[in-house]
């Protein structure tokens, strides 16, 4: 997510040129990355609102789980919220039990393209698999607006 330094580099020529910085996949080829069970997968506007929430939560210590592992557990034990997935996790058999879970439970959720960008939202330079953002009085309204959202599109069997 941040700015890659380049430095000249000259030829045998004496002639000087520029690295060319790798650019950023656009919401498409990220697309073509995911898995064949990530559905409902969120729009490229659903999914900005996703990625301000997440960033609102992370200022509320508890109010986040980041991870598969705290995710799966927390959800077992009877917590409820918004569960957002990354849609390009390889092997998919670490997280396919997951979406299960949440339709037994109600609990809304929604897969997104990018890992590494779940985890950029999150503020973490790693991806991160993911994401269990319950309710605060903070980010009341955007969360009642995405969770309503997130029921309306339904899953797709």
């Amino acid at each position: 997510m941040g700015k890659i330094k380049t430095e000249p580099v000259e030829s045998m020529g004496g002639d000087i040129s520029i690295k060319e910085e790798p650019s950023e996949l656009t919401y498409e080829e990220k697309l073509v990355n995911c898995n064949v069970i990530a559905k409902p997968m969120a729009s490229k506007k659903l999914a900005k609102k996703l990625y301000k929430l997440v960033k609102k939560a992370v200022k509320q210590k508890t109010y986040i789980r980041c991870g598969l592992k705290d995710v799966q557990t927390r959800i077992r034990k009877g917590e409820t919220g918004i569960v957002i997935f990354a849609g390009d996790v390889s092997p998919v058999d670490i997280m396919c039990h997951l979406p299960a879970v949440c339709e037994e439970k109600n609990i809304p959720y929604v897969y997104i393209p990018s890992r590494k960008d779940l985890g950029g939202a999150m503020g973490v330079k790693r991806g991160c698999l993911t994401v269990l953002i319950r309710p605060h009085e903070e980010y009341k309204d955007p969360y009642n607006e995405l969770k309503e959202e997130l029921e309306q599109l339904g899953i797709a069997l």
